[in-house]
């Protein structure tokens, strides 16, 4: 008797941020490095970010969120910036003077982010205290990756772009990153190439995306731009091997990869 075929994961919603800024010779971005505890790419080079949570659907974000009408878009902007000020200390918000966030607010936030690191508040509490609102018009929609149909755990991920801003000093959480680093792409993806470090499938090809560009103003003006062509990979069976590949219209250089044995 043949085993019943199991059932499809539903992918969950959840959103990657590429925090980039101008560094001194080339554009730079943020990466961080997941705990070996993480059940999803531990130890891996990835870029920050994370399932939605129940608290990013409270319809009490509609008063600080800027005019749309886009509501599952704006549930994964929360998710963003959320999942951009607990892992990483940076918060995409304005207040009532409708500028970023100053540093000397967001280091009084410390407390309140170790807080929500251990689930004890929860994130609009920030906005209520603080009269602030989200700067989801900050975030530029760089990519959209869906895990394959036949992976245990799924995940329907929006990825975007994000100036950082330049007073935020950015720092991994020490829960579920244990390491950050300022990297240039072209960097990260040599280092990734050279056995240094471990980075997997669509990182690395977001990472090709972004060394495309030289400068933060580049990055934004290009990918704004461009239509994002939703990307899930599948597995080809060919005689040299199992390919996993991606469609060749989603704008990455490398759309297939020779998977490893076993």
């Amino acid at each position: 008797m043949s085993d019943a075929k199991k059932p499809v994961a539903t992918p969950v919603p959840a959103a990657t941020i590429l925090l980039i800024r101008d560094g001194r010779t080339s554009l730079e971005v943020f990466m961080v490095v997941r705990h070996h505890q993480i059940d999803f790419a531990s130890g891996a080079l990835v870029f920050p970010g994370g399932k939605v949570d129940a608290q990013d659907t409270n319809e009490e974000w509609q008063a600080y969120l800027p005019s749309t009408d886009d509501t599952t878009m704006d549930v994964i902007s929360i998710a963003a910036i959320r999942e951009s000020f607990e892992e990483c200390g940076v918060l995409l918000a304005r207040g009532a003077d409708s500028r970023l966030v100053s540093a000397e607010l967001l280091t009084s936030l410390d407390k309140d982010r170790d807080r929500l690191n251990a689930k004890e508040i929860q994130f609009i509490s920030l906005f209520k205290d603080h009269g602030l609102t989200l700067a989801s018009d900050h975030l530029v929609p760089f990519a959209h990756w869906i895990t394959p149909p036949m992976m245990p755990k799924r995940f329907d991920t929006h990825f975007f772009l994000a100036a950082t801003p330049e007073d935020h000093a950015l720092l991994h959480d020490g829960y579920e990153s244990v390491d950050s680093v300022w990297i240039n792409p072209a960097s990260a993806l040599q280092e990734a190439a050279d056995g240094k470090r471990t980075v997997i499938f669509p990182t690395l090809r977001n990472l090709e995306k972004l060394a495309r560009f030289r400068t933060v103003e580049e990055a934004l003006k290009n990918t704004r731009a461009e239509t994002i062509v939703p990307v899930t990979p599948w597995v080809e069976k060919r005689e040299g091997g199992n390919y996993l590949c991606i469609p060749d219209n989603a704008g990455y250089a490398h759309c297939e990869e020779l998977m490893p044995r076993g």
